[in-house]
């Protein structure tokens, strides 16, 4: 025979699925009191969920991500923090997650950005970039955006000597969150129809600086430029 508990756990989940996340955390604390059950899935074929283009509201986006600033210390445990609080959110948001950060790394990706990450770096690859840019939008909005701004914001947020800034884990939150609650993949969700600020859609760069003249380096970012160049 089921016991007590068993019936009250799936009844707080369809609970949770039909009205919202504070029901989703109500379920969580239920089921982690005892080691016996562990946290259901939710079905998605049963919710009927349809893929979704859908970002998530960006005011809650950056409240998440200063929550977990506040929070944490280091990169490992801010994507373990990260995932955990996704966790509460819905299915749909999740993605939504995932998909305002594609927004932001979209809107990131600038010739005067990439300028201000190979100076700091001494140089990096494609690769380095995007995961340069991942680690500015984990440091939070006021970051993000100020650097935006001014690429030269950034001497605020490095250190002293030149090295390398990426968070390649920061942009997996979303989805990894997403395959621990419903054991499906994120990427089968997402409606890249009607979504099209990704990687594959990102603009033709026309650079306004070039590594064999340093003096169109520091035209872009002159602060950063003499704190890590011209010493």
């Amino acid at each position: 025979m089921k016991s007590p508990v068993y019936f009250l756990s799936f009844f707080l989940m369809f609970s949770a699925i039909d009205y919202g996340q504070n029901n989703q955390d109500v379920l969580k604390d239920t089921l982690v009191s005892s080691d016996t059950i562990q946290m259901p899935k939710i079905n998605l074929d049963s919710i009927h969920f349809k893929a979704t283009n859908e970002m998530l509201d960006e005011n809650l986006y950056w409240e998440i991500i200063e929550k977990s600033l506040k929070e944490t210390s280091n990169q490992e445990d801010q994507e373990i923090y990260l995932t955990t609080e996704l966790e509460r959110l819905s299915p749909k948001e999740m993605i939504g997650f995932r998909l305002r950060t594609d927004k932001l790394l979209f809107d990131s990706y600038t010739s005067n950005l990439w300028c201000a990450n190979y100076i700091i770096s001494n140089g990096g690859a494609d690769d380095g970039f995007d995961y340069f840019r991942c680690w500015l939008i984990s440091r939070g909005k006021e970051a993000y955006y100020k650097t935006l701004e001014n690429p030269d914001y950034l001497v605020n947020l490095v250190d002293n000597e030149s090295k390398t800034y990426d968070f390649e884990g920061f942009w997996y939150v979303g989805n990894n969150a997403f395959k621990e609650v419903t054991d499906k993949e994120a990427e089968a969700y997402i409606d890249y129809e009607n979504f099209k600020t990704t990687d594959e859609n990102y603009p033709i760069l026309d650079f306004n600086w070039n590594v064999d003249e340093p003096q169109t380096m520091e035209k872009v970012c002159p602060v950063l430029f003499k704190k890590f160049i011209k010493k």
